[in-house]
């Protein structure tokens, strides 16, 4: 069987895996080139003990500015101008070392209890990792505000949504991609479903014909209904990904949400969003001085978000790695709390997808040996989920 990916249509053959997509949705990263001399770089404090990357298996050495400029935290240089000499001090790994795309937890873990606050000459940004940190950057007047559905400006752009037909045409387009595959010995919910409900969602809502879907969907005819929101149809395509992983990866889950009201079933989206956003870094700048764990963010200054670490801080939640619906500390940094045609049919496609899945496919399991396996650095996700319809 070819691995190649096939999106031309939604009963066509399996494949195991698929490009990433590029860009960060909430909001564009800086430049990953190599920075110049204005660039702020870190240093470790005098006297402090060196921090081996343990993720990478390296030491990783920093360019050092020789001049004296503002700091930050502790041992952390601001920016200044002035040449850079080569030095072995050691410092906070980066979430995009070598091998974070397969495990970034061990990367975020050394971050948040090591360096809550540090200089990534990568991302060009301060970093924050903490929930206590990234949840006040994303709601405090003192950073910038990318667009983040369901945040206050999101929600007063939307007033005109007919929440009937939305449920109406979520619920017959799962239905209709759940029995496309019922009778198939094996199929890739992430080729199958996954990368079709949020578009024929749209597409139904927008009167896209079917067959015109995916050329129209993913741009203008989008916009006509959830205007900046368009764009967050890729990010629900991978929050429904890691929503189903999370669900068929325990069969105890299975069969607590196999006929599960609908408000259990919106605990368990919540709690995939916490335990995997499908956005794992957002981008804000500050417009004054912030106080934040590990010391104080000057103004003007890029910082990433790493919402992936803050939702599993085991400061703010118990058994962070642990995919639990009935958890009674829940809490999700994806989407805001207001009202979003985007934020609405994320919730709805969640429900409809288990839903429409369990009613065609009763004995639905992952396929024998096969276990989820999320990639990528700026959104994540599994890129394949195998399942046997039959059981």
């Amino acid at each position: 069987m070819s691995d190649e990916p096939n999106r031309g249509a939604p009963d066509r053959g399996i494949r195991n895996a698929r490009p990433e997509e590029s860009g960060d949705p909430w909001t564009r990263l800086p430049s990953m080139a190599p920075g110049t001399a204005s660039a702020a770089i870190p240093t470790v404090p005098s006297g402090a003990a060196p921090v081996r990357n343990t993720t990478a298996g390296r030491v990783r050495t920093v360019a050092e500015p020789t001049a004296a400029g503002p700091t930050g935290p502790a041992g952390s240089a601001g920016p200044v101008d002035g040449p850079f000499v080569h030095t072995g001090r050691t410092v906070a790994p980066s979430p995009l070392d070598p091998g974070a795309t397969l495990d970034p937890h061990a990367i975020h873990r050394t971050l948040r209890e090591e360096f809550p606050l540090t200089y990534d000459p990568l991302l060009r940004a301060w970093v924050l990792s903490r929930y206590a940190d990234v949840a006040t950057a994303l709601t405090d007047t003192r950073f910038t505000h990318g667009h983040r559905p369901g945040d206050p400006p999101c929600s007063r752009a939307h007033v005109d949504v007919d929440m009937a037909e939305l449920r109406s045409v979520t619920e017959r387009t799962a239905y209709v991609l759940a029995r496309r595959i019922a009778e198939r010995p094996q199929a890739d919910l992430v080729a199958d479903f996954c990368h079709w409900l949020p578009a024929g969602t749209v597409a139904a809502a927008v009167g896209v014909p079917y067959r015109d879907m995916m050329r129209l969907v993913r741009g203008r005819a989008a916009g006509a209904l959830a205007g900046e929101c368009g764009g967050q149809i890729a990010v629900r395509e991978k929050a429904l990904a890691s929503f189903l992983g999370n669900v068929l990866a325990d069969p105890d889950q299975v069969a607590a949400l196999r006929d599960a009201p609908t408000a259990l079933v919106a605990r368990a989206w919540a709690e995939s969003l916490r335990r995997d956003p499908p956005v794992q870094i957002a981008m804000r700048r500050t417009r004054a001085e912030v106080r934040v764990s590990g010391g104080i963010i000057p103004a003007g200054a890029s910082v990433a978000l790493l919402v992936g670490s803050a939702g599993r801080d085991p400061e703010r939640f118990r058994e962070p790695d642990r995919f639990d619906p009935f958890r009674d500390d829940p809490g999700q940094l994806t989407y805001g709390s207001g009202f979003c045609p985007a934020v609405l049919l994320a919730g709805l496609e969640a429900e409809y997808a288990l839903r429409a899945l369990f009613s065609a496919m009763p004995r639905l399991r992952l396929a024998d040996g096969f276990r989820p396996d999320a990639t990528g650095l700026i959104t994540r996700a599994p890129r394949s989920l195998i399942v046997r319809p039959g059981g």
